[in-house]
């Protein structure tokens, strides 16, 4: 059974960090793509960042560049999502994705699997 599990949102000031994990399980993740997706109420799911496999090249929203660093394991089956100098329009619900190929990183509708998601909530 594929699983993704997210963790390490909640509560955090504006200009604070947070650090988020995505643990695949289920079946080898090395060689998919992995994404964070975040959706506000109310809004669209959004493309955040995306790492190929091997880490062999990172993407990411023009909001989320320069803050934001993808990273994942060596065993490629944890992602990781550093969030640096978070501004209260950060806040939303984050989620993981899988997908087996780079085409369409930034495209929700193209990845295969979804983690539940973690809540993340700036305050001003």
């Amino acid at each position: 059974q594929v699983q993704l599990v997210e963790s390490g949102g909640g509560l955090v000031q504006a200009g604070g960090s947070l650090r988020l994990s995505c643990a695949a399980s289920g079946r080898t993740f090395s060689s998919y793509v992995m994404g964070w997706f975040r959706q506000a109420p109310g809004k669209e799911r959004e493309f955040v960042a995306a790492i190929t496999r091997n880490s062999g090249s990172t993407y990411y929203t023009d909001s989320a560049k320069d803050r934001f660093t993808i990273s994942r394991s060596i065993a490629g089956n944890t992602v990781y999502l550093q969030m640096n100098s978070l501004k209260p329009g950060d806040t939303a619900a984050y989620y993981c994705a899988a997908k087996r190929t780079p085409a369409y990183y930034d495209s929700a509708s193209r990845y295969d699997y979804w983690g539940q998601g973690t809540q993340v909530t700036v305050s001003s």
